[in-house]
Order: structure tokens, then C-alpha cells, then sequence
């Protein structure tokens, strides 16, 4: 048995049980130590520990191979795709577990954080303040080297203080608020536009100046309704797609 630990999850019924247990294990398996091993624990193993039936952990292992992060083998077992693609598509359906699953899976160099002015165009926001804190981290794929994307994180300065810049290493900002600040996120709204490469992000990117990208704002919203932290990334439009889906 492997002692591969995926996240516990909150199941939230109004969406695919079978989602959200797919995209809390592509978490756990991008954000994974690279000394870890590499085999899953069996299909009855996991429905336990998700406590959904094994149909369900079944259909949601399927999503995750066809996106081809793990492979099945009759006898043998399930085992993670060492050589797993960083930048499939990923589709956004509602749940806290897809955007940590969305940010997982890169190496992260912390490029700065500290006070920080609030943009005029995010104040709607932050509504009683001037100033925030300002996390800059720069992803990259941890096999080729090559970045990906850019995220500038703005944190209610409360918040920061009990942020630990070390975690951001390894897990995205979703992820460190919500299970290791203990922020109650109640939602987070996306959107996602096309955008050209300003200078700055081109260097950071290395990618041709104006070439286009995608910018990524994601907003988290605490128990009480207040905003804790904005998200603004700068994806390579060449490695990243964005799909939502709606169920009827």
C-alpha cells in the first residue's frame, strides 16, 4: 500500500461527486513531494476515504486518466504518469478544490510580498483601505524549467500576517487560506480574458512582447462576505485553456 494521502474534501452536493473527487485528487498528485511514490491506493481504498461509492471514485479516476495524470493496469494497480502534462485544460465548475487544482503541479519562486498600495481598479474590493499585502510568485514547469505563469496575489493585511511565505512554495494561496490560515471561504468568482504581454510579464513569461496571454482574476470571499485575497495570474496562452461547463 502507498502511503500517497490525498486531501480530505468537503463534498458539496449541488455539484458531480464525481468531479469533486477528481479534480481534490489532481491536487493532491500535482502538488505532490517528488520523492513520493507513485502508485495509488486501490479504487475501494479511496471511495472510503472520499466516503463516496466506488462508481464514483471509479468515474472520477477515468477523468483524471484520459487527462492522462495517472494509468490503470489490470492487476497491478493505479500509479500517477511521472511524466504528467502541467498545463492541460482545466475546467472550472464551481468548487474551492478545482482552483487549488487548477494552481497546483509547478515549481514556485517567490519573488516578493510585502505592504503593498491597492490598484485603483481593484478598490471596489478593499472598499476600507489603502493598502493590502502583496504576494509575486513566478510558476514553472519542474521538468523543463520553462515558466508558465505569473500570479500577484492582494491579501487583506490582517490575513497575511498569518501566512507562512515558505508554504507558498509549494501550495497555491487558495489552498495555504483555506487549510493553513483557516479561512472559511464561502466563493470565489473567475473570469478570464485575453490580454497582450506588457514588458513585464514578456521578461517573466519569455515570451514575445504583445503576444497574447490569458489574465486570470479570481476573487476569495471569507465567511463574512469580505474579500481576503485577490488573484491576478498571467498564464502563456500556450500552455493554458480555460473550459467551463454547465449541468442543467
Amino acid at each position: 500500500m502507498t502511503t500517497f494521502a490525498p486531501d480530505s474534501l468537503a463534498l458539496n452536493r449541488k455539484l458531480p461527486l464525481w468531479y469533486q473527487v477528481s479534480q481534490s485528487l489532481r491536487a493532491s498528485i500535482l502538488g505532490r513531494s517528488p520523492e513520493a511514490p507513485l502508485r495509488l491506493p486501490t479504487e475501494d481504498a479511496l471511495a472510503a476515504h472520499y466516503g463516496v461509492s466506488v462508481l464514483t471514485m471509479r468515474q472520477a479516476l477515468k477523468e483524471l486518466e484520459a487527462e492522462g495524470l495517472i494509468s490503470r493496469h489490470r492487476r497491478r494497480g493505479t500509479f500517477i504518469e511521472p511524466s504528467a502534462q502541467r498545463g492541460a485544460p482545466v475546467r472550472l465548475l464551481g468548487s474551492v478544490d478545482t482552483i487549488v487544482a487548477q494552481q497546483s503541479g509547478m515549481s514556485t519562486e517567490l519573488l516578493e510580498h510585502g505592504p503593498t498600495p491597492v490598484p485603483s481598479e481593484l478598490s471596489e474590493y478593499f472598499p476600507d483601505m489603502t493598502e493590502v499585502a502583496g504576494f509575486r510568485r513566478l510558476r514553472s514547469d519542474e521538468e523543463t524549467g520553462e515558466p508558465t505563469n505569473h500570479a500577484h496575489n492582494y491579501v487583506r493585511p490582517e490575513i497575511a500576517e498569518l501566512i507562512d511565505p515558505a508554504d507558498l512554495l509549494r501550495w497555491p494561496m487558495t489552498k495555504v487560506l483555506r487549510d493553513e490560515v483557516g479561512v472559511r471561504i464561502s466563493r470565489i468568482t473567475d473570469s478570464v480574458e485575453a490580454r497582450l504581454a506588457d514588458p513585464e510579464t514578456a521578461r517573466l513569461l519569455q515570451v514575445p512582447l504583445l503576444s497574447p496571454i490569458l489574465h486570470y482574476t479570481g476573487v476569495t470571499y471569507g465567511e463574512g462576505g469580505d474579500v481576503v485575497d485577490v488573484a491576478r495570474i498571467h498564464y502563456r496562452g500556450d500552455r493554458f485553456s480555460f473550459t467551463v461547463t454547465l449541468d442543467a
